[in-house]
């Protein structure tokens, strides 16, 4: 049984890319489940398995607004805006992340190349942060 078989039109979900969202349609005879409306007006279909259908994703990025525990997950704000030259030179380098507009941190590499252009393009830079060091 995967995760949204029950799944109904204005179920509140949470996506790690676009945040608070609602299903839209729910589609049976289809390779793609659901579509979710996210607040900032993006609509998404997602598998029976929360599987976005845009992106290369191999894992669950949406689940029920209650299911889900943010606790580990990293939502502080930017303490030092990079400069353009600064955010490409660490995107070289594979140490850059880019705030997603749920409000999460992410690899930058693990992004879609057109949202990184896009933020750079319209000076987005408070976006953008320096990776912080793993712990070994």
């Amino acid at each position: 049984m995967a995760y949204f078989d029950d799944v109904k039109v204005k179920d509140k979900l949470y996506g790690l890319v676009f945040g608070a969202g609602k299903v839209s349609q729910v589609f049976e005879d289809s390779h793609y489940k659901m579509m979710v409306k996210f607040k900032n007006g993006h609509e998404v279909p997602y598998t029976e398995d929360g599987i976005p259908g845009w992106g290369n994703f191999k894992k669950q990025t949406i689940f029920y607004k209650n299911d889900i525990d943010l606790t580990d997950v990293d939502f502080s704000p930017v303490t030092k805006v990079l400069s353009p030259k600064k955010i490409i030179k660490l995107r070289e380098k594979k140490k850059l992340e880019v705030r997603l507009p749920s409000g999460v941190w992410t690899d930058c590499a693990k992004c879609i190349v057109s949202y990184v252009e896009e933020m750079l393009e319209l000076e987005n830079y408070h976006l953008f942060r320096k990776a912080p060091k793993k712990d070994k």
